[in-house]
């Protein structure tokens, strides 16, 4: 959590709303007392990357995978 004072935040708004939204707690202070808290809003923090083929080789997809449903499944989606 970092402490910036009003002046530098009204400079450097966009770089701080850019650090709150990567996560980082920042405090508004003015005349060195704290009086405003940025802070990321829920779900705004970058999610962590995904790795393509991290599940390789640990199922298999059947050759029919898009084939027709059976009678008694389909019936069942389709409330019958």
């Amino acid at each position: 959590m970092r402490t910036v004072n009003i002046d530098a935040a009204k400079t450097d708004l966009s770089r701080l709303v850019d650090d709150a939204a990567g996560g980082e707690e920042i405090i508004i202070a003015r005349a060195g007392r704290p009086v405003a808290r940025l802070v990321p809003l829920e779900g705004s923090a970058p999610r962590a990357s995904r790795r393509l083929g991290r599940l390789a080789g640990q199922f298999t997809v059947p050759a029919d995978f898009d084939g027709p449903l059976p009678t008694d499944l389909l019936d069942a989606f389709e409330r019958r």
